[in-house]
């Protein structure tokens, strides 16, 4: 019921609810005992039908976690209203057992653990009161076997946790396919865009760069001026940088050439690379290899990976913070983690990363993240990103290992 987005899905919900609805009027009407009574149990029945389909009518539109959270409660109310007020129709007791099922539709954890737990407590107040007030009056069935019927409940209770945990793993994968088909297509459009754009760029820039440098070693010009050729030139080279990244990505992947790479050979050459920069902010890296970490990449893509993501850690970092560098084996995988304890990053800002163009630095581009996406991709590799905002940031890098135990 979350994923209510296109035309087809929405007119088989709205099938389905009018069938519900339909279904519920006919209780009210068809058959019904109460109906010519017309006392606070029919009145409470249609009332009750009445709010429990106008939220089911509403939730396309509006689909918050109030609005789901009041569908399950008028639906419980519903269910167990049902089975007070017709104490004759046996049937009811079977929708007391289901009524967390409803909340699997939602696809809502807390939701469903809510759900459990609130029924759990409403059925033991109906057989307290079924075996303490009622006796066997109204409710002969229940209280000739309270405890049968009581492990039916139980064991109805463990199917529907069963269906849920099911669903909800494979929802879970799911949505880290899709991501990954998301992540896909981003390298695909960004490899394309760059393979039709950059040479063309690239070569008017080359032009105009060797003319800036002609007229920056001619004498009659002025040293202001020689100056500003300078300042044109720097910035060209930084557009080129920029067309650099752009092919890197577009490079198909059989030029690529792999080795037997030294994980804590090339750690330890990065952190001793880039120890000078951390001293900038009072920055210090510290790194911990240990096991066999060997892996199958290009040493010089894996190099370049690493660095963008140990130099992202250090500019995110607070002044005086450790930046912690850790490798070992786990299992078949080679697990390189990448730890700061500066501003963090929100749920959205980490969906974003590797988009081409978002950056959290002011002057980024986001092509050096979407480099390293790329890179771990080519070598069968998973990166993620554990951080909230004020608590810092967790990169997990895990490779397959070439030395297999």
């Amino acid at each position: 019921m979350k994923e209510i987005t296109n035309k087809l899905n929405k007119r088989i919900y709205y099938i389905v609810v009018w069938i519900g609805i339909a279904i519920m009027i006919s209780g009210l009407l068809i058959d019904n005992p109460r109906i010519g009574e017309f006392g606070f149990a029919y009145i409470s029945h249609s009332i009750l039908v009445f709010i429990l389909s106008v939220c089911f009518l509403l939730y396309p539109k509006n689909r918050t976690a109030i609005l789901r959270l009041t569908i399950l409660i008028v639906a419980s109310v519903y269910s167990y209203a049902l089975f007070l007020f017709y104490p004759d129709t046996w049937s009811t007791f079977i929708f007391l057992c289901f009524i967390p099922a409803l909340s699997i539709l939602f696809f809502d954890s807390k939701l469903f653990y809510f759900s459990l737990l609130l029924n759990a407590i409403l059925i033991m107040f109906i057989f307290g009161y079924i075996l303490l007030i009622d006796r066997g009056l109204k409710y002969p069935y229940i209280e000739a076997d309270p405890i049968g019927n009581f492990i039916n409940f139980v064991a109805s209770q463990i199917i529907i946790y069963f269906i849920f945990y099911l669903t909800n793993e494979r929802m879970k994968k799911q949505q880290t396919y899709y991501e990954q088909i998301q992540h896909s297509e981003r390298l695909k459009t960004t490899g394309q865009l760059a393979a039709a754009v950059a040479h063309e760029i690239r070569n008017p820039l080359t032009v105009v760069k060797g003319f800036l440098q002609l007229f920056e070693q001619d004498s009659s010009f002025t040293d202001e001026r020689k100056g500003h050729f300078t300042l044109m030139i720097d910035e060209l080279n930084t557009a080129e940088q920029v067309i650099s990244q752009f092919l890197s990505i577009a490079k198909p992947d059989k030029e690529n050439v792999t080795e037997n790479v030294d994980v804590n050979v090339v750690l330890q050459s990065v952190t001793d690379l880039l120890h000078s920069y951390g001293l900038l902010h009072d920055n210090r890296i510290e790194l911990n290899v240990t096991g066999d970490c060997t892996i199958s990449a290009n040493t010089i893509e894996f190099k370049q990976l690493l660095i963008n993501i140990i130099k992202n850690a250090i500019e995110a970092s607070n002044i005086g913070d450790l930046v912690h560098v850790t490798a070992g084996r786990e299992k078949e995988f080679v697990v390189i983690q990448v730890i700061d304890y500066g501003r963090g990053m929100s749920e959205e800002e980490v969906a974003s990363l590797g988009t081409p163009f978002y950056s959290l630095k002011s002057k980024g581009t986001g092509l050096g993240m979407m480099i390293c996406f790329n890179i771990v991709d080519k070598f069968k590799g998973t990166i993620d990103f554990q951080s909230s905002i004020g608590h810092g940031t967790t990169v997990t890098i895990r490779f397959p290992s070439s030395n297999p135990v």
